[in-house]
């Protein structure tokens, strides 16, 4: 299952990036909300799965965040399906900004332990 789940999460992201595109460009204009919503479905589903074992209290808050992320993403969807305009930007923003940070701290923060627990054992 891990191993299959990096290639859904790409597909969901994917997804999302060309509901976004569509939306934006307007080309397939009715059909967008409906490819964004899914892959972006997919991308909440793949990150619920993640595991982190033994973390941190930073860790399971930037887990946390990213799942927050996640749901930003669909409600992304659902304001692209109910509210007309550029609205959705607004709400994919935040996403981004909460995916984009944990995106870059988690690895950050477990390379920090795996090197504590190396100086524990010399």
């Amino acid at each position: 299952m891990k191993k299959y789940l990096s290639g859904i999460f790409m597909a969901g992201t994917l997804l999302v990036l060309a509901g976004a595109m569509m939306y934006a460009l307007h080309s397939f204009h009715e059909k967008a909300p409906f490819v964004f919503t899914a892959g972006a479905i997919i991308v909440a589903i793949c990150q619920c799965f993640i595991p982190y074992n033994d973390a941190t209290v930073s860790l399971r808050r930037l887990h946390r965040q990213q799942l927050f992320g996640g749901v930003m993403l669909i409600a992304t969807g659902v304001v692209m399906f109910l509210l007309p305009g550029t609205t959705w930007v607004l709400c994919l923003t935040f996403a981004a900004i909460l995916e984009l940070y944990a995106a870059y701290r988690i690895p950050y923060l477990e390379k920090k332990e795996k090197g504590k627990g190396r100086n524990k054992l010399s």
